[in-house]
């Protein structure tokens, strides 16, 4: 049987009794049968070469297309596996098996390049994975066919001969001059022409050109190694018939350094000689600097000028590790006579050319004691007395000043400072109520105050004591200036209150004063309600009419029998 060709089968069967005799009973049923498969079919490619191509552009793993191997048994017995076992271009394209359909996907393994090979042959085999050992003698379980694939060709970007450049120039080259050159080609068939141009985005001082047509890099602007050792610019290849094909390359330029710059001092040398020094005696070690680095390190070595070389005062000792000595050459020096010296230095080093430079180092003269150690270096300080120094003079003018500032501040805070008063209350005294539980004995009660003054203001008064309260102190009796004129009680009033305001000594005291003196007549007469008629009816308020439209209303109320009736 061949599964195949047909899968199921129905069978009918039929069973009589009686032996099958006629006149028998009998039945039947329907057998179905489904054949189970075998992996008896090997795999077979239903064609012998497959066609592919695919751009040298395309990066490791682009698929470039799909090959199947047919196999009419199913499951697992038709599983599969595709692999290269030949060809030319095994180490650059590969071939893997999608599960899902059973098929072979052939893939770029390598970068390709046109220029370096057009077409690759593949023989891709295609193998069951799960044979089965009875049917081995049918023969083998697989199947070979061959791929070619064709590489195509595109316009590629030019390619420099080097990953990066790396180029050194002397310090001291010369605008114009050429220092390096870069290469690049078109990679295609075409040999398209290239051109070269600086990124002016790494060289945005213009330093560096370059020659458009052979790559050549020249200097525009003189260089300084000491400012910048090194440049890093990019430069940018582009094929003149197709300028969006381009590529860049980094060029590192070091500057190499040439001697240019003279030594000098390492630092500012404030030397001095003590009055009481000995011959020989060492005041100072100096040294020097370079802005250069030569490449054999730097020596640096010390004289004095020739028009000092024999210095009566002080001698050079080069130490012969870029350090000098300065010495004394006599027994004692005087601030009164010569205060400061000036010793001129050469520092030369020994690169070529030779550069050299003149320090001039000061040298002062000062008092020191016996331990070496500088006391005063100013002649000034000579002519001050022995007892005091210029020192502990100024310390005394600030303390006079100080004390002065301090004197002035507290007396002008003294001034400002108010006095506080007797009642101290955040509220106004006038919003107190004082209550008192004596009542007093009304107008018989004289002993308050003398009512006879106020009854009459000419007469003179004498300062008494206020005998209502119990004064905590006994202040000062005042003495108020006698009233000889005769003056109203309101002018008596005032005055009395001005001298109780300007009195510092007078307690605020709150007290109710009843006064019997009314003053002089008024020609309004007595307003009071009390002297009135007794009945309305004889009054006449006619008159109110006269008085103009402010008392036409009470006019209207009282002035007639209409008003009354009302």
């Amino acid at each position: 049987m061949s599964r195949e060709n047909r899968e199921q089968y129905q069978v009918v069967i039929q069973a009589k009794d009686m032996g099958g005799q006629m006149g028998g009973l009998s039945g039947t049923t329907t057998v179905n049968i489904t054949l189970t498969d075998v992996n008896d079919n090997p795999p077979r490619f239903p064609q012998s070469s497959y066609q592919f191509s695919s751009p040298e552009s395309a990066p490791p793993g682009t698929p470039l297309g799909r090959i199947k191997a047919n196999d009419p048994d199913v499951g697992e017995n038709a599983e599969i596996e595709y692999s290269i076992s030949n060809g030319d271009g095994s180490d650059m394209f590969d071939i893997i098996t999608d599960k899902d359909t059973q098929e072979g996907i052939i893939t770029v393994k390598k970068h390709l390049d046109f220029e370096n090979k057009v077409l690759y042959t593949l023989k891709v085999e295609a193998s069951n994975t799960h044979p089965d050992p009875r049917f081995l003698q049918l023969g083998p379980f697989k199947d070979t066919a061959f791929v070619k694939i064709s590489v195509e060709d595109i316009d590629e970007p030019p390619v420099f001969s080097r990953p990066w450049y790396l180029i050194e120039v002397d310090e001291d080259a010369k605008e114009g001059s050429i220092i390096g050159q870069v290469v690049a080609q078109d990679p295609d068939i075409a040999k398209n022409a290239i051109k070269y141009s600086v990124d002016r985005h790494t060289d945005l001082d213009r330093i560096f050109n370059i020659y458009s047509g052979n790559g050549s890099l020249f200097l525009s602007k003189p260089l300084d190694r000491e400012e910048t050792p090194w440049h890093n610019i990019t430069v940018i290849a582009t094929e003149i018939n197709n300028p969006k094909q381009s590529s860049q390359i980094p060029v590192f330029i070091r500057i190499l350094d040439i001697n240019d710059h003279a030594p000098e001092f390492a630092n500012y040398y404030e030397t001095f000689v003590c009055e009481n020094a000995k011959a020989g005696q060492l005041i100072q070690t100096v040294s020097a600097i370079d802005k250069d680095q030569p490449p054999r390190g730097h020596k640096f070595f010390f004289e004095l000028v020739p028009e000092f070389a024999v210095h009566p005062n002080f001698s050079v000792v080069d130490n012969k590790d870029n350090t000098a000595g300065i010495m004394t050459r006599r027994n004692g020096y005087s601030r009164s006579k010569t205060s400061t010296y000036l010793l001129p230095i050469i520092i030369f080093d020994n690169d070529y050319p030779i550069q050299s430079s003149t320090g001039t180092l000061t040298i002062r003269v000062c008092a020191c004691d016996s331990r070496g150690n500088m006391q005063s270096c100013s002649a000034e300080a000579l002519l001050l007395p022995a007892g005091l120094s210029t020192g502990a003079l100024v310390a005394i003018l600030l303390c006079i000043i100080i004390l002065l500032i301090l004197v002035v501040l507290f007396t002008a805070l003294k001034r400002q400072r108010k006095k506080e008063p007797l009642i101290i209350s955040k509220d106004d005294v006038r919003d107190n109520i004082v209550t008192y539980n004596d009542e007093g004995g009304g107008e018989e009660d004289t002993q308050a105050f003398d009512i006879g003054t106020l009854r009459n203001p000419e007469a003179r008064e004498e300062s008494k004591i206020r005998r209502d309260v119990i004064p905590e102190t006994i202040f000062q009796i005042r003495r108020t200036a006698p009233l000889w004129e005769n003056i109203d009680v309101q002018d008596f009033i005032h005055r009395r209150l001005k001298e109780n305001d300007s009195d510092p000594a007078a307690p605020p005291y709150d007290s109710l004063a009843t006064y019997a003196y009314e003053g002089n007549d008024s020609i309004a007469n007595s307003l009071s309600s009390l002297e009135s008629l007794t009945t309305e009816g004889n009054q006449d308020y006619d008159y109110l009419s006269d008085w103009g439209p402010r008392f036409k209303k009470l006019a209207d109320m009282y002035g007639g029998e209409d008003s009354d009736r009302d």
